[in-house]
């Protein structure tokens, strides 16, 4: 595992590099918009329409929501009882709830199973990350943000759900599959083509996203609680889920493993458009994944065990 993380931190140190480096006619924000586009609305529909197209849908799949959903809810709980505790604005505590609730399972959690358990894996975080996280997200998330931001934008959830591709995708292949529609090997020759692009560009968006300026002495004593939940305490609820609804081995594994990412990345997007502290929510993320290349070896080391 931690060989994995350190070829996959390569990825990540050649995104921050290039926010550094990149050709001064283009913003450096405008180079990782352009990745992030390119991934959300072409590459990764690709990736989820191939794969769960091509996974039959089992009750696996509801036992894999249920624990990604259980995980969720844990970790919201657990950051809104802590806020009731602690002197912080509203949009401290808006950027807290969203940095201890969302894992960041695709961007991160994809490549980092897929290459320690097998491309098998994919199937479980597409199922873990569009089945429940991203719903969560952009319904709760988006409500969440509105009751804690600044900005008087209101947003329709259902709107915000119908505007995410890889979730079209998802409905795509689910028809696909219920239907038992052949895949053709030349679509799915394309379509895995276009997924292989998926993983180097997300770690490299990823290296771009981070923002090390974030990280200040003043933020520490509100990150420890985001790093406590999301790296420690959401994948011991996720793991006694997992064996009380009977998850398979291997699945329970990967289901663990994604529990135990650090900080989504896209929630910082949700923090500019809605005013809550973004500065707070990107320490949240960078602190995380730092802290991450310590907790996800320990935790595949103790699943290995099991």
């Amino acid at each position: 595992m931690l060989s994995v993380l350190l070829q996959m931190g390569v990825l990540i140190a050649c995104g921050f590099i290039w926010t550094q480096l990149a050709p001064k006619h283009i913003p450096a924000l405008a180079h990782r918009r352009a990745l992030t586009d390119l991934v959300f609305y072409i590459l990764l529909p690709a990736l989820v329409l191939d794969v769960i197209w091509g996974t039959p849908m089992t009750p696996t799949s509801l036992k894999i929501s249920v624990t990604a959903f259980s995980g969720l809810v844990t970790a919201a709980v657990i950051m809104w009882l802590v806020l009731k505790l602690m002197p912080v604005s509203s949009s401290q505590k808006g950027a807290l709830m969203l940095a201890a609730t969302f894992p960041n399972v695709t961007y991160l959690g994809l490549p980092v199973t897929n290459q320690v358990l097998g491309s098998w894996s994919n199937a479980v975080v597409l199922q873990y990350d569009l089945f429940a996280c991203t719903p969560a997200l952009m319904t709760f998330g988006i409500l969440l943000a509105q009751h804690y931001g600044d900005n008087h934008i209101k947003s329709h959830p259902l709107k915000a759900l119908a505007t995410v591709p890889p979730l079209w995708a998802v409905v795509v292949a689910l028809i696909l599959n219920a239907l038992n529609v052949p895949r053709p090997e030349l679509i799915h020759h394309s379509l895995s083509t276009l997924s292989a692009g998926v993983v180097p560009l997300m770690l490299i968006a990823l290296g771009m996203s981070i923002r090390w300026d974030s990280l200040r002495l003043r933020y520490l004593g509100l990150l420890f609680p985001v790093s406590l939940i999301t790296l420690i305490l959401v994948p011991i609820v996720v793991f006694f889920i997992g064996h009380q609804v009977a998850l398979e081995k291997d699945i329970a594994v990967a289901t663990v493993l994604l529990a135990a990412m650090p900080t989504m990345v896209f929630g910082v997007v949700i923090c500019e458009r809605y005013q809550l502290d973004s500065p707070l929510y990107a320490a949240a993320v960078t602190l995380t994944t730092l802290l991450s290349l310590v907790s996800l070896p320990v935790w595949f080391q103790f699943l290995s065990g099991q």
